[in-house]
């Protein structure tokens, strides 16, 4: 499966996309922007700076300071596969996140959605 399309979309994007996800159910921006930071180690600011320089869902990956050692633990299924089953592993980063926004617009617990 060629996912080069997907990894070269810009992060700014995608981003308003699960803001408006988690709005429509009830969520806010800032919990969309802590899950986010949870799973990529980015700091708000270092976050605001990668979608002002309109970054790939790529180049995001790549540079995110650490993805959270608690990832593996994000299971289920997304866009009909299941993620700890995705074997590219910047596909699987980013399936993460739509599971863990996904899982956000369903009203999950902050505490559940980060692992904890």
């Amino acid at each position: 499966m060629d996912n080069s399309r997907i990894f070269k979309m810009h992060f700014s994007t995608v981003y308003p996309l699960y803001i408006q996800k988690a709005e429509k159910k009830g969520r806010t921006k800032a919990e969309v922007d802590e899950v986010i930071c949870w799973l990529t180690g980015y700091d708000p600011s270092s976050l605001q700076e990668q979608i002002d320089r309109n970054t790939s869902l790529e180049t995001f990956f790549a540079h995110a300071p650490q993805i959270h050692p608690n990832a593996s633990k994000i299971t289920g299924v997304i866009c009909g596969y299941r993620v700890e089953a995705i074997e590219d592993k910047l596909m699987q980063q980013i399936r993460y996140l739509d599971k863990l926004v996904d899982e956000l617009a369903k009203g999950k617990t902050m505490d559940k959605i980060l692992r904890k």
